[in-house]
């Protein structure tokens, strides 16, 4: 508090704070101030804090991410506004909330250089391939004997013949419902990026991915037309993409949401059937 008073963040250290919930690894504080514009101050690694300033920087035109207000000069911690509404995920919403997603933020995601390397930005990987892979890998050790060893290999043939990205834009990266801010339903904010450099279907996947209700063919394409960055991609191109966001959401799933398992090695064997066919077609 006396440090954002120095910085001219705040005007006295008397405002009220109290520690928020919610935080895996980062401590969240509001600071609850007279005007009736709440902050939030996130303390992190510095890594992890700069490279969040940086997707909120890049993207602060959009009406669903918090305003950054103020960034450390070390990296400790940012501030940013607090958006008031709900976490609770809201069941039978989910085509109309994934739009809302895709032309709030998705569709005005803007190219990067990937001169840095692929992936995560803080820890980023020689090609985009090299990050899913290691992505893949860690995944498979978590899934284990949930699904089979063709599975697996499936998996791992699909990520090593994915074509490599030619142009790379700055993603959220984790587009997890629990990121997700609603009020009366409908998505109203996203917070929490933890920021990759890559393929824009990679953040449509992960957000389609992310809870286990409708995953099916036809919410997936109500929510793929409204997405501008489907270039040349064959349509089993894309569906190889769903089965491989799938494959690394259930490895999430039995680490932090193991009541949602079954339901997505449901769509695992929905998903790979589409696949299986779509490639014995083209054969």
């Amino acid at each position: 508090m006396q440090d954002l008073v120095h910085y001219n963040v705040l005007h006295s250290v008397a405002i009220p704070a109290k520690r928020l919930s919610g935080g895996t690894v980062s401590k969240l504080y509001l600071i609850e101030r007279t005007d009736g514009h709440p902050y939030v101050v996130k303390i992190n690694e510095p890594q992890v804090v700069k490279s969040e300033s940086i997707y909120l920087n890049h993207y602060q035109s959009s009406n669903l991410l918090p305003k950054l207000t103020f960034l450390e000069p070390s990296n400790t911690y940012l501030v940013y506004s607090f958006i008031t509404g709900s976490t609770d995920y809201p069941d039978g919403n989910k085509t109309e909330i994934l739009q809302t997603l895709v032309h709030g933020l998705i569709n005005n995601y803007k190219q990067v250089s990937a001169e840095q390397g692929w992936g995560w930005v803080d820890q980023p990987s020689k090609s985009w391939r090299d990050f899913l892979e290691d992505e893949r890998s860690a995944k498979s050790k978590m899934i284990g004997v949930h699904l089979g060893d063709k599975d697996h290999e499936l998996i791992c043939s699909l990520v090593q013949s994915i074509e490599e990205e030619k142009e790379a834009f700055l993603l959220h990266g984790d587009y997890g419902v629990h990121n997700f801010i609603f009020e009366g339903g409908r998505l109203k904010g996203v917070i929490d990026p933890t920021p990759v450099i890559g393929d824009p279907l990679y953040d449509v996947i992960y957000a389609f991915c992310s809870s286990p209700d409708d995953l099916t063919i036809e919410t997936f394409h109500l929510i793929l037309d409204q997405v501008r960055f489907k270039r040349e991609a064959s349509v089993t191109t894309i569906y190889e993409k769903v089965l491989i966001g799938l494959y690394l959401r259930i490895g999430t799933a039995i680490k932090h949401h193991p009541s949602d398992l079954d339901s997505y090695l449901l769509s695992w064997q929905y998903w790979r059937a589409i696949v299986i066919q779509c490639k014995n077609r083209e054969a």
